[in-house]
């Protein structure tokens, strides 16, 4: 995970945290916390590079909406990541 931009990392907690949350979900969640527009030509090439890296498992709904989930993969760079993160900050 030492390879992802904070915006990549921000989109692996995003999807691990929902139900195969689609494009748009994942979008107005990290909107919420950024308290800024995401574009979309930020987005979907971000999911694309977590797809590409094994991190994230696109599907498809329907024609034009797609979901996204955390691989095995994924959820272990979370994990090995939270164990790291915990070392520094115990709260």
């Amino acid at each position: 995970m030492y390879d992802l931009t904070g915006f990549q990392r921000d989109l692996l907690y995003v999807i691990a945290g929902q139900d195969e949350p689609h494009g748009l979900a994942v979008k107005d969640e990290l909107e919420d916390y950024y308290e800024k527009e995401i574009h979309h030509g930020r987005l979907y090439p971000n999911l694309d590079t977590l797809v590409d890296k094994g991190l994230v498992e696109k599907g498809q709904r329907d024609r034009r909406t797609n979901y996204y989930t955390l691989t095995r993969r994924g959820e272990r760079e979370l994990d090995a990541r939270h164990e790291w993160e915990s070392q520094y900050v115990d709260r």
